[in-house]
């Protein structure tokens, strides 16, 4: 099945696009799979070393150098819910290993930082640095150069896309992208939402406020609402590099358990020792990222992936810009509506037919490529069932459901919640940036109001505190982009805006900063680029100016004379404060190195 005009006329010219970097990395990637099966080229004490704590039955195989070799990275730690999970899978994956006559080792541990604890602390200056330190220090521990294939350990915001760059960065070898699922259902999101704007609005205090959250994030697994984590679990499926049917499975279940053991067996099965030999860089291509943009649109995913695609897609030699990803949300409908998006979190997502349902939709209208590699074989059709667990403990595959199990949360390509995606690109005199509408009302979709300016959240607010925001306007926040401060998350700015929007001012936020995969009903305007800090025409805002905001036609401009705006001098502030504290010293390199937002964000692929 062939994917429709409209997806393959943007492939194409994507495909075009990246010719000599794709060209080049496909070179690279060739010239190291030929080099053999790796531990032979190590020396007697080099592999001694690699092989010294294993058994005496494993360290015999890996002398022999005759089976495969499975690396883990791992990003477990056990303060985080979503990756508290990950403590038990290297027993399990080690046991499937050996049952399939193979090996399989711990190569590396990464970091997992969590930006719901950090949101509005300066820990989130990191948050985004953390996905390129990720794929980093995945680099360190495969660079021990003794895996035939790797099997990636991480779920949330910048884990997974920072070993996506990894495993594309080491794409001579096959990978596989092993989650842990999500939590059970705990408090409905939006009743945790309107706690949160309660607390805003100062009419329930901490107590009620922490007991909101505690029941909203209670057990083992990622939240429950569809913002970064979730959306990276959708991608990593839609693009090949999940087991069919593995992303939204609870933990601590058997069927969970099944997963992981069969991931463990399918990465050694597609090695270079195999006949199905899989590596990595080869099976991600211009066809695998378009579907995973495909997928984000769909869902209503994370504004994040206006970044982190970028830079995956970077890793493989794909050069994929915010353009490709704004013209395929102007094809793909959006089938989807999990929280912020809707009222259901991703658990009834599943349950109404899930990652199944999703995928076989999109193929019916030629919106997917169906002609991909993945690691469970060759095209997309394989991943439109249902899992569920055997009476012998594997995993069983079913068809997916004709129908939707809950046509409210997930519905028919013929009958969508909206035409297109609701992710934009927005020009203008002020830059470019993203959009996300797909849960912002139609009637707020074109704002025009008098800009009030902040050069830091915390103004904005103590602001609204004061009492000084009760009106319409756009809240203009400034040097919060990658090179000023590390780009963190705004998400705190959520309950405000929201309460002055419920109040029935016309609010919307402006910023070179970023919101969380769960921004939702308040029209935000974010990753301006070039950023304030680089001079851009965000620093020369001031208040009263008159800004339009139109996400229909796709543009943000500041209503002043060309002439008057040019002649502007740049804005500066004081970002001393940024540079110390919780770990941002160690960090300067990072921010006098990282590329522009439009380019991914990156450090290492700028």
């Amino acid at each position: 099945m062939s994917a429709n005009s409209k997806i393959s006329a943007i492939t194409q010219r994507i495909v075009e696009r990246s010719k000599p970097t794709r060209g080049l990395y496909l070179e690279r990637i060739s010239a190291a799979a030929q080099k053999g099966v790796h531990r032979s080229v190590l020396g007697c004490a080099n592999l001694a070393h690699g092989f010294a704590v294993c058994s005496p039955s494993d360290k015999a195989a890996l002398a022999g150098d005759v089976v495969g070799n499975l690396g883990i990275i791992t990003a477990y730690n056990d303060m985080l819910s979503a990756h508290q999970p990950f403590e038990s899978y290297p027993a399990l994956i080690r046991d499937a290993a050996r049952e399939a006559g193979g090996v399989a080792q711990v190569a590396g541990g990464v970091p997992a930082m969590c930006d719901g604890v950090t949101q509005g602390q300066p820990g989130m200056e990191l948050s985004l640095f953390s996905r390129d330190l990720i794929a980093m220090a995945a680099g360190i521990g495969l660079s021990h150069n003794m895996f035939d294939a790797v099997v990636y350990l991480g779920v949330c915001d910048k884990i997974v896309p920072g070993l996506a760059m990894a495993a594309l960065t080491f794409g001579h070898l096959p990978a596989i992208f092993v989650p842990a699922g999500p939590m059970t259902s705990g408090l409905p999101n939006d009743e945790k939402s309107r706690v949160r704007q309660l607390y805003a609005e100062g009419k329930v205090g901490r107590e009620e406020l922490l007991e909101a959250e505690s029941k909203s994030y209670h057990g083992p697994g990622t939240c429950t609402f569809y913002g970064t984590a979730n959306s990276n679990q959708m991608l990593m499926e839609i693009m090949g590099f999940h087991m069919p049917g593995a992303s939204f499975i609870n933990p601590g279940t058997p069927l969970r358990d099944a997963l992981t053991k069969e991931a463990a067996k399918r990465a050694l099965a597609i090695t270079a020792q195999g006949n199905e030999f899989t590596p990595a860089g080869e099976m991600i291509d211009e066809r695998s990222i378009v579907n995973g943009v495909v997928g984000l649109h769909a869902t209503g995913g994370s504004t994040n992936h206006t970044l982190h695609l970028l830079a995956i897609a970077k890793a493989a030699g794909i050069q994929l810009t915010w353009e490709d990803i704004s013209d395929l949300s102007d094809v793909v409908p959006l089938l989807a509506r999990v929280y912020p998006n809707g009222l259901a979190d991703v658990n009834h997502f599943h349950a109404a037919g899930g990652m199944g349902f999703l995928i076989k939709e999109l193929l019916k209208d030629g919106m997917l490529h169906d002609d991909v590699r993945t690691v469970f074989g060759h095209g997309l059709e394989a991943y439109t069932i249902d899992p569920r667990l055997g009476e012998d403990g594997t995993v069983v595959r079913d068809k997916a459901p004709e129908v939707s199990h809950d046509p409210k949360v997930l519905t028919t390509i013929d009958k969508p919640f909206q035409a297109n995606g609701g992710l934009k690109m927005l020009t203008g005199n002020l830059g470019k940036a993203v959009i996300k509408i797909s849960a912002v009302k139609p009637e707020r979709h074109v704002i025009e109001a008098p800009a009030i300016v902040f050069n830091d959240q915390a103004e904005l607010q103590q602001a609204f505190k004061d009492g000084k925001l009760e009106r319409d306007f756009i809240a203009v926040v400034r040097f919060q982009g990658p090179k000023a401060n590390g780009m963190p998350e705004l998400h705190k700015l959520t309950p405000p805006l929201g309460v002055l929007q419920d109040r029935g001012f016309k609010v919307a936020l402006v910023t070179d900063g970023r919101m969380s995969g769960a921004s939702g009903k308040v029209p935000a305007a974010i990753h301006m680029t070039p950023e304030a800090v680089n001079g851009g025409a965000i620093a020369k805002v001031r208040d009263g100016d008159m800004i339009r905001l139109d996400a229909v036609n796709g543009t943000v401009e500041v209503l002043v004379d060309d002439a008057e705006f040019n002649a502007r001098p740049v804005a500066t502030a004081d970002l001393s404060a940024n540079e110390y504290g919780m770990g941002r010293e160690l960090f300067a390199p990072f921010r006098a190195m990282v590329g522009a937002a439009d380019q991914g964000a990156s450090v290492v692929f700028n």
